[in-house]
């Protein structure tokens, strides 16, 4: 018989905020790791602030305000089309079309690699872009590494994540540089992805969208395995969906 005392098990998958890759086994629930909010007694409140330490899943709840320390590297992520620009563009008021890295409102750095994709377009530009994009990659990591070397406050970072040896690079640099890294995960179905690509109209091939789906589908079961951040080369992981960024209204650093 089943202890009354015991809530049961909260299944995200009928929570209206979850979103999962199409084609995708479900990867659990991870309430083990990290119980969802309204699994806490009904006389406490969700909290509106979060100071991210380890793994948290907000997809379907509502959160105000997340807040890093002063010197966190943090890490925007998501496939393609996922939203990152749009929450750069939210949260740090970074722009799409400038050429160089921008400032939050509270100083934090912050690295797009329409960046370097834009200081490079003037001299470029006759080229496909298929052909330099690998230079547009290789400009954004120097400018990453450069940022967590140099800049004395919060850096935020423009990444896919679905490349374990991108992801390797930036955690051995920000800890080469006494930064700890954080990780905010945008969620999103792959056919919603591809339909931002197509509402910003910067559209990748099939076959690059179709590996950056799969390696991010290969991250998430790697974090619901381990129950943790990421192979442990992040202090904490926060995945969200959209419906939990547009309820986000501040990503602040503090001491």
């Amino acid at each position: 018989m089943a202890d009354p005392s015991v809530p049961p098990p909260v299944n995200l998958e009928e929570k209206p905020g979850f979103s999962r890759l199409p084609n995708e086994s479900p990867l659990g629930t991870l309430v083990g790791v990290n119980p969802p909010l309204e699994a806490t007694p009904t006389h406490a409140p969700e909290p509106r602030l979060l100071s991210p330490d380890t793994l948290h899943d907000l997809r379907g709840h509502a959160i105000e305000e997340l807040r890093y320390p002063a010197s966190a590297a943090l890490i925007v992520a998501g496939i393609p089309g996922a939203g990152k620009s749009t929450a750069l563009r939210k949260f740090f008021s970074a722009e799409s079309d400038a050429a160089a890295p921008s400032r939050g409102p509270d100083g934090a750095l912050v690295l797009d690699s329409m960046q370097a994709r834009n200081r490079l377009r003037p001299r470029l530009w006759w080229l496909p872009y298929l052909l330099w994009r690998p230079v547009v990659h290789i400009a954004h990591l120097r400018a990453i590494r450069t940022a967590l070397r140099d800049t004395t406050g919060p850096v935020v970072i423009h990444d896919c994540a679905t490349f374990r040896w991108t992801r390797t690079l930036i955690q051995r640099w920000a800890a080469g540089y006494g930064r700890e890294l954080h990780l905010l995960m945008l969620d999103v179905p792959a056919t919603v992805a591809r339909a931002g690509q197509y509402a910003r109209g910067r559209r990748i091939n099939r076959v690059a969208f179709t590996v950056h789906v799969r390696s991010w589908r290969r991250l998430m079961r790697e974090i619901a395995t381990e129950h943790h951040t990421p192979s442990g080369t992040s202090r904490s992981v926060v995945i969200v969906d959209r419906a939990a960024v547009n309820r986000i209204r501040r990503v602040v650093f503090a001491a």
